[in-house]
């Protein structure tokens, strides 16, 4: 019986080829590809799937995947196209792992229900496949997707049960309007640049490199709140818990300004993150002069 595995989310490229002290990222990617061909294909090479509608299809971008498929010896690889021949949708029905690739959002999910590529993916998800998104993947595995003006949404593949943006930061303006239209208790996870998000089969969330934004409802307005990398925070779609036992994952920007000081903004800006007078929060990266905002 195939396990159902956690989903990466990756706001782009970087995390296909970084490296967490010394240890390469991808290498949790063929661990887990590792168990269960183990298990169920004894002595087969993995198979991996670039899915690169959203892109066009373009042969510069699947270069990229075949390289880091190399650094984690994934080998037998190939391009589904938007318009698959039938030998590249029994590849499909095969692969181990599925990476969902950057573009256009709305262009890349068009080309997924005309090929009908949207139910084949989540048939392979509860099949025991890996699922990666990377930038506009990452979306297409959420609730609700959007075209390049930001204005017209549209339900996505929802395997992910919230609403995912990516390099957005940091005022995360289209997870604002998205989530709403979502559903009264839907929320949402912005990932900024050279970050990702890893949702486990618990529904937990788990934040890579950089923290994560929870844009989630509430009677006063919408809320932000960090999850932060080390971590994991279950995102259900359930009301609000009572302020006072909040805990840092679902907790407002108000409570993360209930202390203020030279220490406590010090302290936020070593864990990678600042906030504002206004609320709003800032993903920092190294490097960043004090007081100013990623853009």
């Amino acid at each position: 019986m195939s396990t159902i595995k956690p989903i990466f989310l990756l706001a782009d490229s970087q995390l296909l080829f970084w490296r967490d002290e010394g240890e390469l990222f991808l290498g949790r990617v063929r661990a887990l590809i590792d168990a269960d061909v183990a298990e169920k294909h004894a002595g087969r090479a993995p198979r991996a799937a670039y899915l690169g509608a959203s892109n066009g299809d373009a042969p510069e971008f699947y270069q990229l995947f075949l390289a880091a498929m190399e650094q984690i010896d994934v080998r037998n690889c190939r391009q589904v196209p938007a318009q698959p021949a039938a030998e590249d949708l029994d590849f499909l029905a095969a692969a181990d792992l599925i990476l969902l690739a950057g573009g256009e959002v709305r262009r890349g999910w068009d080309a997924f229900k005309a090929a009908g590529l949207d139910q084949k993916l989540v048939e392979r998800y509860y099949s025991g496949a890996l699922l990666l998104g990377v930038s506009a993947g990452a979306v297409q595995l959420g609730l609700k997707g959007w075209d390049e003006t930001g204005e017209r949404t549209s339900d996505m593949l929802r395997i992910v049960p919230f609403v995912v943006d990516v390099h957005d930061e940091p005022g995360w303006g289209r997870l604002l309007q998205a989530v709403p239209r979502a559903g009264e208790h839907a929320r949402g996870i912005g990932i900024p640049s050279g970050g990702g998000a890893i949702y486990h089969p618990d529904h937990s969330v788990e934040p890579v490199r950089h923290p994560l934004v929870e844009v989630s409802q509430a009677e006063s307005g919408m809320q932000q709140a960090l999850l932060l990398p080390g971590q994991a925070a279950a995102l259900a779609t359930e009301p609000e818990a009572p302020a006072e036992t909040a805990s840092a994952a679902g907790a407002g920007p108000a409570a993360e300004r209930e202390s203020t000081g030279p220490s406590v903004e010090r302290e936020r800006r070593e864990l990678g993150y600042a906030i504002g007078a206004d609320g709003v929060i800032e993903i920092l990266r190294p490097g960043d002069p004090p007081g100013e905002p990623v853009n």
